[in-house]
């Protein structure tokens, strides 16, 4: 297809998405931008929630891995299905009781301002880091299958992607999202389906006959029982489990929209929809996998990782089907990165800034400082996508798992004692406790050969993360305060 007739459908699609922006966002407030006016349909919220949570980089990356791992990313997913059981049944009931803005505002109540403040510092970066990485994944591959022959500049194209989601998000904030994440996820649900369709018939295989194949290559091993390995089932299982909790049910970009639905029960029934949902998608991801894998070396292409979906659409697929491919790639991006920069602005204005404590200030001045940090995070994003250019890894799966393992650990350890402890802390050496985490984290990494032989350090460094900043918040703590709010009512 060509280049041109690309660009403008993905134009046409941006179109779209300032036109739902437009009619969701008028006459919004702080409040909308926040949480949505707390008015929120839970079933829009959920269902929009599934491309929030799987993004451009597990449409790539995951069928791109079936070749090296198989099915082992079912381990994660048990996991996964874990986590979210402890989310919807411990993390929202909490932070309804609370009626939090920010979830982070648990910490101050809890344990202190420092710790508020860290946890909300934490999120900042992760955020950040990951959403920039999952962007620039997806931007790269628009580049060089589009942009490059028309002559446009990777900076150019990162600038007018972020212009465009800067444009529907600037507004409405979380009230927009919902809509636009719903309407992405639904356009991403059908590109998978149609691409695993067309598939089957270019293979002309059954259902049966594909997984049958597939188990005969190799594709479908699930379970890695060597404890040595870094994939060891246990090993992921559990990592998935803290995964979830800490990028999802402690990650404000993903809480904002629960406790944008009215009531917990509705927020509930949005998780448990979402676990499902995501389950079976993650599967059909999976399935996609092995079918590309087949077909490859059928079609003789000869690409790997997270190069071979574009690949296989872009030499072999028809014109339709590079088009679907195409909007669905996007429909995957958008809804992690659109959520993640509305996320950051609430973060940084509520937690950082405290606009909302500032009696000084009027809606109108609270309204003016969260769009110049809307723009502000907008231009971090340009240049952590252009660092990223510049260290062009072949699978950011791997990149964003790992950069995840080190920012997430401070705030699963800071949640971890303040749910599972009723001891208060010395809040003024919270930082240094949730800094110093990840730099030994780094350091046992790096001396893992030595220290351990042969066993290697996978996934589970996000929980020996968590763990040691746990361990340090002990060392810094108080005995409780007898009939205290903090050890009678939030550490419940």
């Amino acid at each position: 297809m060509s280049p041109l007739i690309l660009f403008a459908v993905v134009l046409a699609y941006f179109l779209i998405l300032l036109g739902v922006a437009w009619r969701t966002s008028r006459h919004a407030t702080n409040e909308s931008f926040f949480i949505g006016n707390k008015d929120s349909n839970w079933m829009l919220v959920a269902f929009g929630m599934v491309g929030t949570t799987l993004t451009g980089v597990t449409f790539i990356s995951v069928p791109g891995a079936v070749g090296s791992n198989g099915f082992g990313y079912i381990q994660l997913m048990i996991g996964y299905v874990l986590g979210y059981l402890a989310i919807t049944f411990i993390l929202l009931p909490l932070y309804y009781r609370l009626q939090l803005t920010s979830i982070y505002r648990y910490l101050e109540l809890r344990l202190g301002r420092r710790s508020y403040q860290s946890g909300a510092a934490f999120f900042i970066v992760s955020r950040l880091l990951g959403a920039t990485a999952r962007l620039y994944l997806v931007v790269n591959i628009l580049q060089a299958t589009i942009l490059d022959s028309l002559g446009v500049p990777f900076w150019l194209t990162s600038c007018v992607v972020l212009l465009l989601i800067l444009l529907y998000t600037y507004e409405g904030g979380v009230k927009t999202i919902v809509w636009t994440d719903t309407l992405q996820t639904a356009c991403m649900l059908a590109g998978l389906v149609i691409c695993s369709v067309f598939l089957l018939r270019a293979m002309d295989l059954s259902l049966i006959d594909s997984l049958e194949r597939m188990r005969a290559q190799g594709l479908t091993r699930i379970f890695t029982v060597d404890p040595d390995s870094p994939a060891y089932v246990w090993k992921h299982i559990l990592a998935g489990m803290f995964i979830t909790i800490a990028m999802t049910g402690m990650d404000q970009e993903m809480m904002q929209k629960n406790i944008s639905v009215r009531t917990l029960r509705d927020s509930q029934k949005n998780m448990l929809s979402l676990t499902v949902v995501l389950t079976g998608v993650l599967l059909l991801f999976l399935f996609l996998g092995g079918l590309l894998h087949l077909y490859a070396p059928l079609a003789g292409v000869s690409a790997t990782g997270d190069k071979l979906f574009p690949a296989v659409v872009l030499e072999h697929f028809p014109a339709v089907v590079q088009l679907i491919f195409f909007i669905a790639l996007i429909s995957a991006l958008f809804p992690s990165v659109d959520g993640a920069l509305t996320a950051l602005t609430s973060t940084f204005c509520i937690d950082i800034l405290g606009v909302q404590r500032r009696p000084d200030l009027s809606a109108a001045a609270q309204m003016r400082w969260r769009r110049r940090v809307h723009l502000g995070f907008s231009v971090l994003f340009l240049i952590l996508i252009m660092a990223f250019k510049w260290l062009d890894d072949p699978s950011m799966i791997g990149v964003i798992l790992k950069l995840a393992s080190y920012t997430y650990g401070p705030l699963l350890g800071l949640f971890a004692f303040g749910l599972l402890s009723r001891r208060g802390v010395r809040d003024r050496w919270v930082p240094l406790v949730a800094i110093a985490g990840p730099l030994l984290c780094a350091l046992i990494e790096g001396e893992q050969a030595r220290l351990f032989e042969h066993y290697r350090i996978g996934l589970e460094l996000l929980i020996l993360n968590g763990a040691l900043v746990l361990a340090g918040l002990f060392l810094i703590s108080t005995p409780p305060r007898q009939g205290g709010q903090d050890t009678q009512y939030l550490s419940k």
